[in-house]
């Protein structure tokens, strides 16, 4: 079987971004040019590596195993390239970050002085939900995750990052919100604007709640945390959100004394157990763990 490491590149491209034209366009060649290479490995393979519907492309299980295949070998060849650039005493290399939306209030800022440090590394950050950012995690696509809810039902290496407080929040001009103490009884009436299911922040929530016997009697789901802190401030009804997406000034908003609160969450930075991490990524994870100490404790 004759496929070169370019085509094999080109390939998890194509099995990445779903597209011929997109990969074409990370691998920097023409469309005809990357239509002819896949072409070109399919041939080498004996088989149906993907098919194309309603223009978006579909690995075949050949196409799947290929693509795991080459995922492995391109990410031994760029642990190898940072080896050598290591032992040069050169810093340069890719670091894959993925996160999920409410880690995108403190990450960038931990990113910061890791970049200031090590200008010549190209980072690469994801900020998605918490589907998509197990998605990831389970084809291996990127060097380190960070999450406050790690999926059970995979192998990982597991490092607590900084605490994730979910505190319930109001409108400013909420009765409530001029208490010294709430129960969760007081908030019975009230209409819940949460995430959606699936997110950490949900699910955490979730349970707090049935831990308490608490069901609320209305509850409107919205996918960011942006929308909801606008519903709430529109006197939609409460919320429960990580503090961090609160930021530093929210004068619309106030977090109420609720009892039982702020339920006590981590953020996690974790990658599949048994991974190899990079020497970047290695120095990216020391840095981080490092970092989170001094970020929280200024807050």
């Amino acid at each position: 079987m004759n496929i070169t490491f370019r085509q094999l590149r080109l390939f998890l491209a194509l099995a990445e971004t779903g597209s011929v034209s997109a990969a074409a366009r990370r691998m920097h060649v023409t469309q005809p040019t990357a239509s002819m290479q896949l072409r070109e490995v399919t041939q080498a393979v004996g088989m149906p590596l993907y098919e194309v519907v309603s223009r978006r492309v579909h690995l075949t299980e050949a196409g799947q195993a290929l693509a795991r295949t080459a995922r492995a070998i391109a990410g031994e060849w760029d642990a190898f390239e940072q080896r050598v650039a290591g032992a040069k005493g050169l810093t340069s290399g890719r670091l894959k970050v993925a996160v999920v939306s409410t880690a995108k209030y403190f990450i960038p800022r931990l990113l910061g002085s890791f970049c200031k440090l090590h200008p010549q590394i190209d980072i690469s950050l994801e900020i998605l939900n918490r589907d998509h950012v197990i998605t990831r995690l389970r084809s291996n696509l990127d060097d380190l995750y960070v999450m406050s809810m790690p999926p059970a039902d995979l192998p990982l290496e597991d490092q607590i990052l900084m605490p994730n407080p979910l505190v319930v929040i109001a409108a400013a001009s909420h009765p409530l919100a001029r208490r010294k103490r709430v129960t969760l009884a007081q908030l019975q009436g009230e209409r819940f604007i949460l995430r959606e299911k699936g997110s950490g922040t949900r699910m955490a929530t979730d349970a707090h709640l049935r831990q308490r016997g608490f069901a609320p009697a209305a509850v409107l789901e919205l996918g960011s945390n942006e929308a909801i802190k606008e519903s709430v401030e529109g006197q939609l009804g409460v919320s429960i959100l990580s503090r961090h997406a609160l930021g530093a000034h929210h004068e619309g908003l106030a977090v109420l004394p609720v009892q039982g609160f702020p339920i006590r969450s981590q953020w996690h930075l974790v990658w599949p157990r048994g991974k190899q991490l990079s020497p970047i990524a290695q120095v990216f994870q020391g840095h981080l763990l490092s970092e989170a100490i001094g970020w929280q404790g200024a807050r």
